[in-house]
């Protein structure tokens, strides 16, 4: 989800500054809202689990595209579904072109021994080269952000009680507390006083995101006796959501899709990093550094230890207990009083 959003930015100042040029979005349906509304934009829906499902679905995948009069591939993925296709085209004389991921210099960065810790091109620097080598410009220091969202009353009611409508005047502050892998996910015991310590402003509403039966019982437990701490997951849809999120003040997340939802639309967010790190070139679109709060790397020298999360290392498991919970509020309400 992280790796769509984050080509968002990019894919809108792209129509934005080459008001002549028309994108089309190949992915899976799921991902459709976070390209609506823009112009120039298109979408095309592959069907992963029938017409475009596995070797032969690919060789379907082309010609369906072919129709589409494509006169140029950027292969902002660069896997093996996407570089087939795009090879595929390339053979028909098309002009192709797809993203350096860097992993080379990821794994010199996350390497155990010889590491060279530096800060790596940002993926949306990454994505903008692309677009270079098709021979088109991209600006991305002036983005443009959607307004906030009119939130309707199938939204609203999901939030109130007895189905009464919320109020949403006050601050508004979401928090994801979840991540794909654990060791990007800030410990259970310390962000329940994360939101304990929010909720005590009366005037805040926090809203939980997040997905899936356990973790819905897990927020549960986090907003359990709390009247301004509200669950998100399991009750709106994608695109309810984005709706939601547009009308935040400030996002709390992990290493995270949820943090590139928020920052492309615009919303401020605070990322917590535990195995992964921000150098890698995964922080937020167009927020600032000071808004990652690492894990403490004078009390864990090798960190980072993973691009993605999904390597762990033997006394490394409990990192994210560096970040304290005083400096997480504090980081928040600094953020929120800038607003």
């Amino acid at each position: 989800m992280g790796d769509v959003a984050m080509t968002v930015p990019v894919i809108k100042a792209f129509v934005e500054q080459n008001a002549d040029v028309k994108i089309t979005v190949v992915s899976i349906p799921f991902y459709k809202p976070f390209f609506d509304g823009i112009k120039n934009v298109s979408f095309f829906e592959v069907d992963v689990k029938k017409r475009h499902k596995g070797f032969w679905g690919l060789l379907k995948l082309y010609p369906d595209l072919k129709k589409l009069n494509i006169d140029a591939i950027a292969d902002l993925h660069n896997v093996l579904r996407s570089k087939f296709i795009r090879k595929l085209f390339a053979l028909n004389g098309k002009q192709v072109a797809f993203t350096d991921k860097g992993r080379k210099e990821k794994a010199a960065l996350t390497s155990l021994e010889n590491k060279e810790f530096k800060q790596l091109k940002s993926m949306f620097e990454r994505h903008v080269e692309t677009f270079n080598k098709l021979g088109f410009s991209i600006d991305l220091s002036n983005p443009n952000f959607p307004e906030k969202a009119i939130l309707s009353n199938d939204i609203l009611k999901n939030f109130g009680d007895n189905g009464e409508i919320p109020d949403f005047s006050g601050i508004n502050i979401g928090i994801a507390p979840f991540a794909q892998y654990e060791s990007k996910v800030y410990p259970q015991d310390l962000m329940q006083k994360v939101i304990d310590e929010l909720a005590l402003n009366t005037n805040h509403k926090i809203f939980l995101f997040g997905g899936g039966k356990k973790e819905i019982e897990i927020l549960n437990q986090f907003s359990n006796g709390k009247q301004n701490v509200i669950v998100v997951a399991g009750k709106i849809n994608l695109k309810q959501e984005l709706q939601l999120i547009s009308n935040l003040d400030v996002m709390l997340s992990m290493d995270s899709g949820n943090a590139h939802i928020a920052a492309m639309l615009g919303i401020k967010v605070i990322t917590l990093w535990g195995a992964t790190h921000p150098f890698a070139g995964f922080s937020p679109f167009n927020q600032p550094i000071e808004n990652c709060l690492v894990s403490d790397r004078n009390q864990y020298p090798l960190l980072p230890t993973s691009v993605y999360g999904n390597k762990t290392v033997e006394g490394y498991e409990e990192v994210m207990r560096s970040i304290s919970v005083e400096s997480v509020v504090e980081k928040i309400n600094t953020a929120l009083v800038k607003n």
